[in-house]
């Protein structure tokens, strides 16, 4: 997907100046802002329901139960 985005130009002329690829950059801002994004979340989800041990099943919790089961 091409996308079109406005940088103040005095960060693009230090990008320039320090040999700094703009589009390898913004691939990275971006990426590292929706990891984020994801990270708080799912901080967000647990936090309306946090697991319990009750919420595994016995091949999930890999306890000795699980291990008698197989």
């Amino acid at each position: 997907m091409r996308s079109t985005f406005t940088i103040d130009d005095e960060l693009a002329e230090e990008a320039r100046r320090y040999g700094v690829p703009l589009s390898a950059a913004a691939r990275d801002g971006i990426a590292t802002a929706v990891r984020h994004a994801k990270e708080q979340h799912d901080r967000a989800e647990y936090a309306k329901r946090p697991e319990s041990a009750d919420d595994w099943t016995p091949l999930e919790a890999w306890g000795e139960s699980a291990a008698s089961e197989a």
